[in-house]
């Protein structure tokens, strides 16, 4: 029976981001999806998913942000 490579605690992974800042752990053999950028390089997933916690804080996508008002 294989694992899901997500899952694999002793795997590497990176840190991918989209256009609309989502982020995902990606195994760090599969190629990057398109639309996808290497936010940060080959690590632990320990590490990706800290990276991930401290930098996503913010879960919705770009595009659903409220423009901050302007002076009136």
């Amino acid at each position: 029976m294989s694992t899901n490579p997500f899952d694999d605690a002793e795997g590497r992974f990176l840190v991918l981001v989209n256009d609309e800042g989502q982020h995902s752990l990606w195994p760090a053999f599969a190629g990057i999806p398109g639309g996808w950028t290497v936010a940060f390089e080959e690590n632990t997933r320990d590490a990706c998913l800290a990276y991930v916690e401290t930098n996503w804080t913010d879960l919705r996508p770009r595009s659903l942000f409220s423009p901050a008002p302007g002076p009136s």
